[in-house]
Formats: C-alpha cells, structure tokens, sequence
C-alpha cells in the first residue's frame, strides 16, 4: 500500500476510530489475572496512541510531501547505479552533442494535485552520463498543444524540492502549476516547461547537490542528464538559454549552485530559504570534506569566478533563514551578474510550504521579465517590499516593501 495513497490515509482514519473505540467498549470487560488485564489495557493504549501518531505523519507527509514512498520513509532507497570520477565539468570526457537522442514513455502521476491543470506526467529516468536511475515529472503549459505553438520551442524550469522532500512536492504542495496555468494563458507569465527530478538519491543523507566520486553524481545528474532528456523528449529551448532552476531550502541552495557553477546550462535561478554553504544542512555530504563545501558554496564559487557569469538570482528568505545568504551574493556580484534580494520578514511564518507557496508567482514574474520572455506590466516585479499594511500572503511572497527589514534583523 502506497505511503502517500488514499487507501493508506482512509485505513488510518479507520484505525484511529476503532482505536478510540475499542478501550471504551472493552476496558471493563478485560477478564483475567491483574497482570494480564493491564498487559490488554497497556495494549490498547499503545495502539490508540500510535494509530494516531501514525494518522498525523501520514497528513503531514501529504500536506508536505517530505516521503514519496517507504523506501524513501525507511532509508532503504538508493537511486545510484554508479558513480564515476566525471571530472570538473561532470561529462566525464563524454562528448554530449554525440550522443543518441532519448526517447522516454510517460504516464500519468498520481498522488494530490498530480491531475490538476492538464495533469503531470512521470517517467522513470536512467542517466547515462550520472549513473542515476530515478524519476522526473514534467508539467506542459496550455500553450504546449495549441496550433498556433506548434513550432514554438519553450523555457524550462527545472524545480528542486528540499531534504528531506519529494519531487512531487512542487506540485503537490506548493501548486505551482495551478497558480500558474492561468498566468501563463493570460500572457503575464511565460509558459514555461516544468520539470521536477528527484533530488533525494541516496538513504539518509542529502546529495547536496555534488558530484562526489564513488558516492553520488547528483550535480551531473540534474544539469546534464536531465536537461538532455527533456530536450530530446519535448520542444524545449537549448540551454543555457530558456532555462532555469528553482528551488526551497536546500533546493535552493541546489538552484543558485547550478546556475553559478554552469552558466553555459543555466540561465537564472530562484532561491527561497536557500542558503550557501552546504554545512547549513547536516546531512550534506557536500559538507564532507573543507574542499567539497568551497566546491558546492555559490558564494565562494562566485567570488572566485574569472569571469562573471551572464546569470540572473533571485534570492528570498527570511532573517537567518536565506537573507543573509543573498546578501552575501549581491555584495559580490559583478555585471553581468545580477542578484534581486526580496526580504521577508519573522511575521510570514516559518521555514514551511505555507511561507513558499505565495512566492511561486512573484518568482516567476521575475523570472519572466528577467529572461526577456512573455509579457509583463510595468512594475510586476517587486523592487522595494515593504510590510506596511500588507497581507500575509504579500508578506510571505516578497510583494510587501523592506522598509524596516534592517531594524526587524
């Protein structure tokens, strides 16, 4: 039975009401010796509680989508088939324009949200060049089928969810395509592509991002295996032009990574509640060694980048939660670099979905105008946020001014 299935949640709702009543019906009529009337009581007890727990998580996990699966649940998965040293570029010295195109075959996902908006499609992904073997979700604009597009190659972004999360997550919780589709078809949004791979590849620990010989090629597996994919597979723009990363907390820090590291695969990326060096997060293994964090932190990459990368950051995050870091970045950044810092103030709520999900739009506004798609008003990007009088919604998506953003710190 599925981890993130209706069946599983209706037999815990089930469960927990046979648990509740069960010590109601039966507690008086345990019969016995004293010791062996507790042991049934205690037992009853234990089950109502864990029924409960176990109802709890399981609505959590779904609002959240932090466990696809109870591989993912148990640290049982592993999604790497190899890990090659693919030296500095993460090619390996493969030549990727040589290489046959791939066809993949995608069905339907499952799971809340999955069939909203035109529905998203999944397929399971073997990366010739990483070594990984897992899932990618792909969600096509309304324009994608229209006639009128059908020469039309189109923007991708590529979305990273957190750690622990699901690369259902964007979807699922965040409703990134719901709150887009009806942008998109007004023309205020670019219709991008939305592709989400999976980032969690190995059990326990966060990839980070990294390429790290014998372990994980997970940086190769989402700038090089992924993008080839979807451009073989969809009419998408070649990169680095068209494209872009988007991420929440450590998925964020993954986004503004790729796109410093590879300015010739990526565009722009978007960061909230990122961070930059990978030791923020644990469980990195980026964070395992001085000369893995220097290699995975985009700040130090930026500072020690020759030339400055013709990319674009847009970095939000609250007061030691992803602001620092962008300011961090702004400070260093030299044209053509450019880095817009959106603050958002304790008052939004916490490091959760519901602080993130009113910030897909104005990230996307961004990212529209940035990349000189779509069409946009005048002003749609906001430059000065400012928490007088707002909204928590426009608190939480950036929309509201900074003003007072250094006496909040």
């Amino acid at each position: 039975m599925s981890l993130t299935g209706t069946p599983f949640l209706y037999t815990l709702m089930v469960l927990s009401v046979v648990a509740l009543v069960l010590p109601l019906a039966l507690w008086s009529r345990v019969r016995g010796p004293q010791a062996l009337r507790a042991a049934a009581r205690t037992l009853m007890l234990l089950f109502a509680q864990g029924t409960a727990v176990a109802l709890v998580f399981v609505l959590v996990n779904n609002q959240n989508n932090l466990y696809d699966n109870w591989a993912d649940l148990l640290g049982t998965g592993n999604h790497v088939q190899q890990a090659a040293n693919l030296g500095a570029n993460g090619t390996g010295g493969i030549s990727l324009k040589k290489l046959p195109k791939v066809r993949q075959t995608f069905r339907p996902a499952s799971g809340p949200g999955m069939r909203a908006d035109d529905g998203v499609r999944v397929t399971q992904l073997k990366g010739r060049v990483s070594g990984v073997n897992a899932e990618v979700y792909v969600w096509l604009p309304p324009q994608y089928h229209e006639p009128a597009y059908r020469h039309h190659r189109f923007p991708v972004v590529e979305l990273l969810s957190g750690y622990p999360g699901s690369a259902k997550a964007w979807f699922g919780s965040l409703h990134v395509h719901e709150q887009l589709q009806r942008l998109m078809r007004r023309g205020q949004i670019a219709p991008f592509i939305l592709v989400a791979p999976r980032t969690n590849l190995l059990a326990g620990v966060d990839p980070g991002c990294a390429n790290i010989p014998g372990t994980v090629n997970a940086d190769t597996w989402l700038s090089i295996d992924v993008p080839m994919m979807v451009m073989d597979n969809f009419r998408a723009e070649r990169a680095p032009q068209g494209w872009a990363a988007a991420g929440y907390s450590a998925g964020g820090h993954c986004a503004t990574k790729l796109a410093v590291a590879h300015p010739d695969r990526y565009r722009a990326a978007i960061s909230m509640s990122g961070y930059n060096d990978p030791i923020i997060e644990r469980t990195s293994l980026a964070a395992q060694s001085p000369a893995l964090r220097a290699a995975n932190n985009p700040y130090v990459l930026l500072r020690k980048a020759h030339t400055p990368p013709p990319i674009a950051l847009y970095i939000s995050g609250q007061p030691h939660d992803g602001y620092e870091a962008g300011l961090g970045l702004e400070q260093i950044a030299k044209a053509p670099t450019t880095v817009h810092v959106v603050y958002i103030p304790k008052s939004a709520g916490g490091h959760t979905m519901a602080l993130w999900r009113p910030q897909v739009v104005p990230a996307f506004r961004w990212l529209t105008e940035e990349m000189g798609i779509g069409h946009l008003t005048r002003g749609s990007v906001p430059r000065a946020p400012s928490t007088g009088g707002s909204t928590p919604a426009e608190l939480a998506s950036g929309t509201a001014a900074r003003a007072g953003a250094g006496r909040r710190r």
